[in-house]
Formats: C-alpha cells, sequence, structure tokens
C-alpha cells in the first residue's frame, strides 16, 4: 500500500512539473520555442520635445535595466542579433516639473518624468506584436537638485518601467 501511494504521488508530481511548461513563476508566458531576446540600444530623443531634456548616458541605462529584467525574470539568453523576441525604441521625454506649489506660488515639489515608445516584436507569435509608450515618475522635494536624486530616481523609474514593458510582453497584464 505505501508503494502504491509513492508512485501515485510521483506521476502526480512529475505531471505538475511537466504541465508547467514554459510557465515561469514570474508570471511570464513565453511562447513554446522562445529561446532568445534582444534589446537594441534605445535612441535618446528626449531632447527633440519641448520642456525635456537630454539626459547624456540614459540611453545605455535604460537599455542595461530592460536586459536585467528581462534576463532576471526569464530563462531567456540575451542575443545582439536575431532574437525570438526583440524589443527596441526612443526615449522621448525626460522632464523636470514643478509639481506642488507653496502659500507663496514657489514649488514645493518637483516631479522627474521619463517616457520611452517600445517596439515588441515577437517572431514566434506575431499576434504579441506592439508599439506602445510607456511613462512613470519620481517626485523630490524642490529644495533638491536633480543631480542629488538623480541616482534614486532613474532607479525607481527604469525599475516601473521595466517592469510594465515585461508585463505588457510577457504577463500579458
Amino acid at each position: 500500500m505505501v508503494l502504491s501511494f509513492r508512485n501515485i504521488f510521483f506521476i502526480v508530481i512529475i505531471s505538475c512539473i511537466q504541465s508547467c511548461g514554459n510557465y515561469s513563476f514570474t508570471g511570464a508566458s513565453i511562447p513554446e520555442g522562445t529561446e532568445t531576446f534582444q534589446v537594441n540600444l534605445f535612441d535618446n530623443n528626449s531632447g527633440n520635445n519641448i520642456g525635456s531634456i537630454f539626459e547624456p548616458g540614459l540611453d545605455r541605462d535604460f537599455t542595461i535595466a530592460l536586459q536585467n529584467i528581462l534576463e532576471n525574470q526569464t530563462n531567456l539568453q540575451l542575443v545582439q542579433s536575431n532574437g525570438d523576441l526583440l524589443y527596441e525604441g526612443e526615449i522621448t521625454e525626460y522632464r523636470v516639473s514643478p509639481m506642488t506649489a507653496t502659500s507663496d506660488l514657489n514649488a514645493a515639489q518637483n516631479r522627474l518624468s521619463i517616457s520611452v515608445n517600445i517596439s515588441y516584436t515577437n517572431f514566434i507569435r506575431e499576434e504579441d506584436n506592439f508599439q506602445r509608450r510607456f511613462s512613470f515618475f519620481f517626485d523630490f522635494p524642490a529644495e533638491q537638485q536633480l543631480i542629488s536624486v538623480k541616482s534614486e530616481a532613474h532607479e525607481v523609474i527604469f525599475e516601473r518601467l521595466t517592469q510594465d514593458i515585461f508585463n505588457a510582453s510577457l504577463a500579458k497584464w
């Protein structure tokens, strides 16, 4: 009786593992046969929009952040060309705006906003392809300069943007 219970237990466990297929515990729904992804360097066109400023190195930093989340949350391999999944796009906005004011109409809080346009191509399942804009922000006290909060702001904004891109492309949220 113990032997048959043990056999049934192993059969159930093996069935559960096999049925997971390409499911990831991060919620990714990776199409069957997908093994690689490619993230092209994002163009930094933020300085081309009125009120937006150009931040050197933003293109490299954002590209690396997107590569990192895809490597960390999937079992896909990063490739330089011919990936099964392709992420590319441009940074369209890098803007600091006053958000709240004091009684004497001075800024009390500023907001750094970053927007990116993404083109996602899935060569395995083409119906998943999309082009979309993603944006997020970081608020900081007006008495602080952007340079003093820039690292933290970029980290927070990149984490949210890349997670939103991951969710839209692979988690289907």
